[in-house]
């Protein structure tokens, strides 16, 4: 007798069990009441482009529920105050992370939570929203004086410099306050060019200021601040502007230029030489003549006083 109920109670033991694994599979198989849900992981109500969170979902059941934004279990705005809906309705929501008083909420990690009345549930969604305000820090060598010379024969034509950034973001480098490349990509260093164009055209011979700032992936951008060098561009440069000479006699004028071989056109004649410096011989008649000297589709010109 004792030992049938024994038995009893074992096969009683097991079959409650049974029960309690089947009830609790069953509730792991209840879907949620909340499905397609599609929030903002990342903003910055001070940025350029992602300023606002957007928290989306939908209802699989008629529901009255209640939304809001918390912060490590706090309330920090209501989004939706208690309100019915119809089975599949879809919820679009926008926070702005500025708080009643007109501030900018913390920087942090926040949550979008959903009370359903219905249900009895409240549930915090599994995509938590982080608001960054910081812009990125970018670092540039610094005193960089280049010469370009954007002519198009593949002799300084582009100006490169290297970059590194604290965080992923775009770098942007700026030429007399023109944005002149934004990078594509969002990475920790890079390389920043500037092909010595300003609105598509190449820019005239002079002295332009480099300015360098970043924008991270929440949209908060760097001001450019101070410039990090001065890009000389020239493209045919003649060291005198006037030369005195007698006449017949044998001058000598120095050219800068990135082109191997420079054109010059004096009192008809004419002819080609390597760049450095020029030997040329004066017109035999007294008089003001001018010299031409040319590399690229570009030229500089000198006067040259016979007598």
């Amino acid at each position: 007798m004792a030992r049938v109920s024994s038995t009893a109670i074992v096969l009683a033991l097991l079959a409650a069990t049974a029960v309690a694994f089947a009830i609790t599979e069953g509730a792991k198989l209840e879907r949620s009441p909340i499905a397609g849900t599609d929030v903002t992981p990342l903003f910055s109500p001070l940025g350029k482009t992602t300023t606002v969170a957007h928290i989306r979902f939908r209802l699989r059941t008629a529901e009255r529920i209640e939304v809001w934004i918390e912060r490590k279990g706090t309330r920090v705005e209501t989004l939706l105050p208690p309100r019915s809906y119809r089975r599949g309705a879809r919820i679009d929501l926008v926070w702005n992370g500025i708080s009643s008083s007109g501030l900018t909420e913390p920087d942090g990690v926040y949550d979008p939570v959903v009370k359903l009345d219905r249900s009895h549930r409240t549930i915090v969604l599994p995509s938590p929203i982080r608001l960054d305000t910081v812009p990125p820090t970018i670092h540039v060598p610094q005193r960089q004086y280049p010469i370009l010379s954007p002519d198009g024969d593949g002799h300084r034509d582009t100006y490169r410099v290297h970059y590194t950034v604290e965080e992923p973001a775009h770098a942007i480098l700026s030429v007399q306050g023109v944005q002149v490349e934004f990078t594509r990509g969002q990475k920790l260093a890079g390389e920043l060019v500037w092909n010595g164009k300003l609105h598509g055209r190449p820019v005239a011979p002079g002295r332009y200021p480099l300015y360098v700032s970043a924008q991270d992936r929440a949209g908060n951008r760097s001001k450019p601040g101070l410039p990090f060098g001065i890009a000389q561009v020239r493209y045919v440069v003649l060291a005198r502007s006037r030369v005195v000479v007698r006449p017949g006699g044998r001058f000598a004028i120095r050219v800068s230029t990135d082109a191997p071989t420079v054109h010059w056109v004096l009192h008809g004649r004419h002819g080609d030489l390597p760049r450095g410096t020029l030997h040329l011989r004066a017109p035999k008649t007294v008089g003001v003549y001018r010299l031409y000297v040319s590399a690229a589709g570009h030229a500089a010109k000198c006067t040259v006083v016979v007598g």
